[in-house]
């Protein structure tokens, strides 16, 4: 499978968690449908038809963590809408903004491999990422946080099935066997659940239990199958 590997990173990001209302939580990582997102500012596919250009059937992807996961929160000022009205001043009791606690991820830094069934779109996030150029900003969940990028390399992975193997991206749990994990000192293990897959309509129509090191390390495991490149590394596609 022709994929092409590049790096995203940044000083903060915000993956908000689904969950989370007054005080919103970040993933580690970005989550599937903002990964696409991404990529379609790069090549300028609109909001509108983004997650149709790289859906999940013709769009496969791997996230992996590339700097520790450090997380962080600080206040963001908000404007004050409480009863339906905003004013730039103090008013009695009504201030005109209210600061919200949020969490980052501080320093974020993610390999991305993508690869694509139609050879334009593909063709063409190679071209702009090997420019170093995006049609709209790009920017690591909010658009306050800007994310800068650059190319690694394009090149083939092949299905490798069922066996004990290091995987370097995040892992789908229903990806490995029963007691499949092979835990080791020093290796810090997390699982979140994040949406996978979602509608143009913005509809989450799957989510996912995943596995990760946070500290970005490889994780031993049983799995199903996964992709292996020429240099033995391997990675799971969502």
């Amino acid at each position: 499978m022709k994929t092409l590997v590049f790096d995203i990173y940044g000083d903060l990001g915000h993956f908000k968690k689904f969950y989370t209302t007054s005080s919103p939580l970040t993933f580690s990582f970005p989550p599937p449908p903002t990964v696409r997102g991404m990529l379609g500012a790069i090549i300028g596919a609109s909001k509108d038809n983004y997650l149709e250009v790289f859906s999940h059937e013709k769009c496969k992807l791997a996230i992996r963590i590339l700097s520790p996961i450090s997380k962080i929160r600080m206040g963001l000022n908000h404007i004050n809408t409480k009863g339906n009205y905003w004013i730039p001043i103090k008013k009695g009791t009504h201030e005109a903004r209210t600061q919200i606690r949020t969490e980052f991820v501080k320093n974020p830094a993610y390999r991305i491999y993508i690869s694509h069934n139609d050879n334009k779109v593909f063709d063409k996030l190679v071209e702009n990422i090997m420019a170093h150029k995006t049609v709209f900003t790009l920017s690591l969940g909010l658009s306050e946080l800007l994310a800068d990028f650059r190319f690694i390399s394009v090149k083939e992975f092949i299905r490798r099935e069922k066996g004990q193997v290091e995987i370097t991206t995040v892992i789908p749990m229903n990806m490995i066997e029963d007691y499949g994990v092979n835990f080791e000192q020093g290796k810090k293990y997390f699982k979140e659940k994040i949406a996978v897959e979602m509608t143009e309509e913005r509809v989450v129509e799957r989510y996912e239990d995943v596995l990760f090191e946070v500290q970005g390390k490889p994780i031993q495991a049983s799995i199903d199958y996964c992709w292996e490149d020429e240099n033995g590394e391997c990675i799971i596609f969502f």
